[in-house]
């Protein structure tokens, strides 16, 4: 437990579990941020009849069973297939066995806004067609969102456990991570597997689409003629533990988590309030130790609408003044991941702080006179990154913005 006399201890990430239609494992999903790949095709996942366009970011070819070792992908949804699968890629590439990690008291935290709504969208057709009395319970006995962590559990084998799903929307992903953060700060745990994670599902598309939200063809953040979002599925597990236990087995370390700012404004159901999000990057600069002009780049939550967009750019200004540092959005290739967003995201600026680079805005042609910010447009560029900031916005007002710092010893 933490102990007052002592210092909070320090985060670090030491492990990176990501499925993404860019690309699933690190390696692929570096490649693809670095390149500025896109993710978006036509949706195959479920039956598009009616609508006029229905492109997403589906990811195809992933077979539960070439990543799930335990666990019998049939009894998991495909977010729950997406969460064990990053989980099991995350302790690989943080070089721990499956021992060590049960060993160790965890934390699982994942962050989700639909849970596993594909089967929910499922459940509807058969109730519909053929009556409650002929409802898969198969189906039915694996909807439940606390299987997103649960599901980790069980496939690594974990005893020694708090596992917790968060349902924050599109923040989530953040959200989930802060409260790795601190879990770890406290002493209350030894690992953390934090992250978030959805599938794409015809509820979600629906929505957007009858919001008038859903660009017809790709995401274009910050652009003049954005059009809007494009759904699409994914997950993304962080292995985090104290600077403490990375150093003294060894690990790689990809970066350190400064800290980060939650708030909620509840102003709106849909749209973001600018000084809202304002404040809640000022509450991560204080927790993580840092000033606006430390912040080499933010990754935008930037889903490519015109109103999420300009609020946004607008509450960046209100941080940092008239010339914040570059601000750009992985949205135009891996599309709006719900859940998993942010928590891809704080994975992207890991990987930009390890690899010295800042991923590029896609699909960008001109930049929106009222978004005026440097989008690093199409083309990722070198850059030494000591410290990026990751915001996230979600339904409903909440906001979370998570600080991640190259790891220099004090």
């Amino acid at each position: 437990m933490y102990d007052e006399r002592q210092p909070p201890r320090r985060v670090v990430i030491t492990g990176l579990g990501v499925v993404t239609s860019i690309g699933v494992g690190v390696s692929d999903f570096l490649a693809g941020l670095r390149s500025g790949r896109s993710g978006v095709k036509p949706i195959t996942s479920f039956d598009t009849s009616g609508y006029a366009y229905a492109n997403g970011t589906e990811i195809t070819g992933f077979r539960a069973e070439d990543w799930i070792v335990n666990v019998d992908p049939g009894r998991l949804g495909r977010a729950g297939q997406f969460s064990a699968a990053a989980a099991n890629l995350a302790v690989a590439d943080a070089s721990m066995s499956l021992k060590e990690v049960r060993a160790r008291r965890v934390l699982v935290s994942i962050g989700t806004t639909d849970g596993e709504s594909r089967d929910l969208d499922n459940l509807a057709v058969e109730q519909f067609e053929s009556g409650p009395e002929r409802l898969s319970p198969v189906l039915a006995g694996r909807i439940q969102a606390g299987r997103l962590s649960t599901s980790i559990v069980r496939e690594l084998g974990l005893t020694d456990v708090e596992a917790v799903t968060i349902p924050t929307a599109c923040a989530a992903g953040n959200y989930a991570i802060g409260y790795g953060v601190d879990a770890i700060r406290a002493g209350d745990v030894e690992m953390v597997l934090a992250g978030g994670v959805d599938a794409l599902c015809r509820k979600t598309f629906a929505g957007f689409y009858r919001l008038g939200a859903m660009a017809p063809e790709v995401c274009q953040p910050f652009d003049k003629d954005r059009k809007g979002i494009l759904t699409g599925e994914g997950a993304g597990i962080l292995v985090m533990e104290s600077l403490e236990s990375a150093k003294a087995r060894g690990a790689r370390i990809y970066a350190e988590l400064l800290g980060y700012g939650l708030n909620c404004d509840a102003l709106s159901p849909v749209a973001p309030d600018r000084s809202s999000l304002a404040r809640c990057m000022q509450l991560a600069h204080r927790n993580a130790g840092v000033k606006p002009q430390d912040i080499d780049f933010i990754s935008a939550h930037g889903t490519g609408t015109r109103a999420n967009d300009q609020t946004e750019v607008e509450a960046i200004m209100e941080a940092f003044g008239d010339t914040p540092p570059p601000t750009v959005s992985i949205k135009g290739m891996l599309g709006h991941t719900m859940g998993a967003a942010s928590a891809l995201a704080t994975a992207a600026c890991a990987l930009a702080i390890t690899e010295g680079f800042i991923p590029p805005t896609i699909n960008h042609n001109e930049t929106d006179p009222a978004c005026q910010v440097d989008c690093v447009p199409n083309v990722a560029r070198a850059a030494e990154v000591r410290v990026a900031q990751n915001n996230s916005l979600a339904f409903g007002g909440n906001n979370a913005v998570v600080i991640v710092g190259r790891h220099e010893e004090a």
